[in-house]
């Protein structure tokens, strides 16, 4: 299983967590930056997982996301953060 995404995929298409809506979801395809990968897998954004966003601070920064079926895990994350993980 990758970490990056499909050549095939145009940057036009891609998606990321960042470009969600409040109350959206959407399944986490990979995560673009490497670096920040392993952050994301250990605090469970896993490729193949849904997440959901919960909310957004204020000024647009942190987010926060339900992540996978337990409504009561949420995640908060930069919007930087948000932009690295794509959905399918």
């Amino acid at each position: 299983m990758s970490n990056r995404p499909s050549p095939a995929a145009s940057p036009a298409a891609r998606r990321s967590v960042k470009d969600l809506q409040l109350g959206e979801a959407g399944t986490i395809c990979c995560l673009e930056d490497p670096e920040m990968a392993l952050k994301l897998l250990e605090m469970g954004c896993i490729p193949g997982v849904q997440v959901r966003l919960n909310s957004r601070a204020p000024l647009g920064c942190p987010i926060t996301l339900v992540v996978g079926d337990m409504a009561d895990y949420t995640l908060s994350l930069r919007v930087s953060e948000a932009a690295t993980i794509l959905l399918k």
